[in-house]
């Protein structure tokens, strides 16, 4: 069970990684975006939730994330003191890519769904 205190970390983790890998990166017009971060009691290991939309593939990040990953720790851990740095393991989260497709379904759906024709003058709608 996390403390509010890990709360606190993850919330701060996030923000400084999010912030850095926008500044520091070149994404190709894919927006990356740090979602989440869970770093263990310990503050040994965190996992870094990443979601992608864009161009770029979200393995293709991931890897980038990856190789970079040292370069990420040692600027986070200027900004955030603690114990220990954790060690950065990043996950692909696709729940920004599903909002994404779930907006576009709704937009063909009000594309291709046939209009009711309209009520003659004087009637109202009897659903109202």
């Amino acid at each position: 069970m996390a403390t509010r205190r890990l709360d606190k970390v993850n919330e701060l983790m996030r923000r400084e990684i999010g912030t850095f890998v926008q500044k520091e990166f070149d994404w190709n017009g894919t927006i990356v975006s740090i979602l989440d971060v869970e770093i263990t009691e310990d503050l040994k290991e965190g996992r870094v939730w990443v979601g992608v939309v864009g161009r770029m593939a979200p393995a293709q990040v991931i890897e980038k994330l990856t190789r970079n990953r040292g370069v990420i720790q040692k600027a986070v851990s200027k900004r955030v003191i603690l114990r220990n740095t954790p060690k950065l393991t990043f996950k692909h989260d696709n729940s920004a890519q599903r909002g994404v497709s779930m907006v576009n379904l709704l937009d063909d759906i009000e594309k291709n769904l046939p209009k009711a024709p309209p009520l003659p003058e004087g009637e109202t709608d009897p659903e109202i």
